[in-house]
């Protein structure tokens, strides 16, 4: 059934309004589904994450295009959490040793990775991992809220959360927005959304083939061995050579060649914080990145007001995560490695504890501060 024709009978059966102040396990699994025009989207509380995002293809025909599982209990079941499609804080990507320095107190972040040498989207018990609450509820928007406490994975302050999804029409668009709130201390907030994206709905096993275009990522954040930060930055299009390093997305390339040496000990992929050079004033409108698929015929353009994105390019799917059963097609039944793409809008990794980067202000919030805002909006078309 085509999108459009789907949205009449939808509308009829969606909710009212409804506001709700706490959530129970089941209420957090109960998967809810907003729509309009040319796209359709699904969403459960556990992790305030986006399980199904289905747009038209090139044929019209309705594709699933991001990651995750048909049954909302697998999340909570996963051996191996990928985040999928979830809101990851209060600090995301990975923080040095796990600790950090603010306002002459120094504070220790429960270590989640690499043996404990770092912690890797806000401890072991992240936002992926918590009940959020609806807040609010209709037929093209839903926002969730979640309360989180002083303390908690080792993060001073209150922090009051709304995330909002919505989607609009003509054409097919996703808004995502995460509001933060701290109540009473200054504390680190970096949070960001976790999707992990397919364009070409796994009508071929990789997405090698698919491009991508970057055109304000000049620089990215060089990792370690463990993707921690050395502190510096680099260029991509330094050393000027051709072909063009292989993080160098300024111009539109096939996935496939940024693949090398740059993600981390025994990575041979894309795991890798690349920065947003644009000037201030078109921060929000200007497209940052551009990913197409030529077996869907599908491109999603990318807009944020955050300062950079992480990109991961599933290098480490082994073949053991089964696809959702609208995605099973040409004999594929898991997800096999480079089978998908992480975008992470967010600031600079790791910031709070690089104060020479300048970036402790878009990371650091308090009761009199501004609020922390991360907006993003995924806007789809054919060709």
């Amino acid at each position: 059934m085509k999108l459009t024709a789907a949205l009449a009978a939808f509308a009829a059966l969606a909710p009212s309004p409804v506001v709700s102040s706490t959530t129970t396990e089941s209420d957090a699994l109960k998967p809810l589904t907003i729509t309009t025009d040319g796209i359709n989207a699904t969403f459960i509380g556990y992790g305030a994450r986006l399980t199904h995002l289905y747009v038209d293809d090139k044929k019209g025909d309705p594709r699933d295009v991001v990651v995750g599982y048909d049954d909302p209990v697998l999340y909570t079941n996963e051996s191996a959490n990928h985040f999928f499609g979830a809101i990851v804080g209060r600090y995301a990507n990975r923080i040095k040793n796990g600790s950090f320095e603010l306002d002459g107190k120094n504070y220790d972040i429960p270590k989640n990775e690499h043996d404990g040498l770092n912690t890797l989207h806000g401890g072991t018990v992240g936002y992926d991992h918590r009940n959020w609450s609806v807040a609010q509820y209709n037929t093209t928007s839903i926002t969730y809220s979640l309360l989180d406490s002083d303390g908690f994975q080792g993060f001073p302050g209150i922090l009051q959360i709304y995330v909002t999804y919505a989607v609009l029409a003509n054409p097919p668009r996703l808004t995502t927005r995460i509001v933060a709130i701290p109540l009473d201390q200054n504390t680190p907030v970096m949070m960001s959304t976790h999707i992990y994206w397919n364009v070409g709905s796994f009508t071929s096993a990789n997405i090698l083939k698919d491009t991508l275009y970057m055109p304000y990522s000049d620089r990215v954040i060089p990792g370690d061995s463990i993707l921690i930060p050395t502190g510096q930055l680099q260029s991509v299009k330094y050393p000027w050579t051709s072909p063009a390093v292989p993080l160098n997305f300024t111009g539109e390339r096939p996935i496939g060649d940024g693949n090398g040496q740059q993600c981390g000990a025994g990575c041979d992929g894309i795991d890798n914080a690349f920065i947003l050079d644009r000037p201030s004033a078109e921060a929000a409108e200007s497209t940052v990145l551009q990913l197409y698929s030529a077996d869907t015929g599908i491109r999603m353009k990318v807009r944020t007001n955050m300062g950079g994105l992480q990109l991961y390019n599933c290098a480490g799917m082994d073949g053991t995560v089964p696809l959702k059963g609208d995605q099973k097609q040409n004999g594929l039944e898991y997800i096999e490695k480079y089978g998908c793409l992480v975008i992470e809008p967010q600031d600079w990794i790791d910031g709070i504890n690089h104060p020479e980067w300048g970036r402790r202000k878009e990371q650091i919030f308090g009761p009199d501060t501004r609020v922390s805002e991360n907006w993003a909006q995924y806007e789809f078309s054919t060709e």
